[in-house]
């Protein structure tokens, strides 16, 4: 892997299970056994990076539980709390058409239908209904339903959102 892929953060390791090497993940995907599509992480935390393959995944009462390979004792396990679960974004699947992943969604410019520049979205946020595009920019934050209603195009090959959204709003 060179350091020249984008890497998408896809959750954390929030703590250990038993006395075997196994680990608590908390994962920032729709469904909580997505990480385990993929048998590479880089776990990331303090400037510090770790290359590690997957030896096994579960669910357990719906939490994700992982093994490392080479990690075997608890001590091993705890060592690696708090880093940041790290997958390359070629790695990903094709999204489906009409539908993108949040990760290619930040950081593209956000322009209203009088072509006026509402911002840069920072981040999204899952409401239950729907997806919102955060949304920073001159006329302060702004915070878009990722609907259709709301969304008119997006220009994945020139990173530009049209939204159907006032300066005022």
């Amino acid at each position: 892997m060179t350091d020249t892929q984008q890497r998408v953060a896809m959750g954390y390791i929030k703590g250990v299970f038993g006395i075997k090497g196994w680990l608590k993940i908390a994962a920032d995907t729709e469904y909580t056994d997505s990480l385990l599509d993929y048998p590479e992480w880089q776990l990331s935390k303090d400037g510090r990076r770790l290359n590690v393959t997957l030896e096994a995944g579960k669910i357990v009462n719906g939490e994700l539980q992982v093994k490392f390979e080479g990690i075997n004792d608890r001590d091993e396990a705890f060592a690696l709390r708090g880093y940041t679960i790290e997958i390359p974004r070629e790695s990903f699947a094709p999204a489906e058409e009409g539908e993108y992943y949040w990760a290619d969604l930040v950081g593209m410019t956000v322009v209203n239908t009088e072509n006026i520049t509402l911002g840069t979205v920072k981040n999204l946020m899952e409401t239950g209904a729907h997806d919102v595009l955060v949304v920073d920019g001159d006329y302060g934050q702004k915070l878009i339903p990722f609907v259709s209603h709301f969304i008119g195009n997006v220009d994945s090959e020139n990173r530009i959102i049209t939204a159907d959204w006032g300066t005022d709003y």
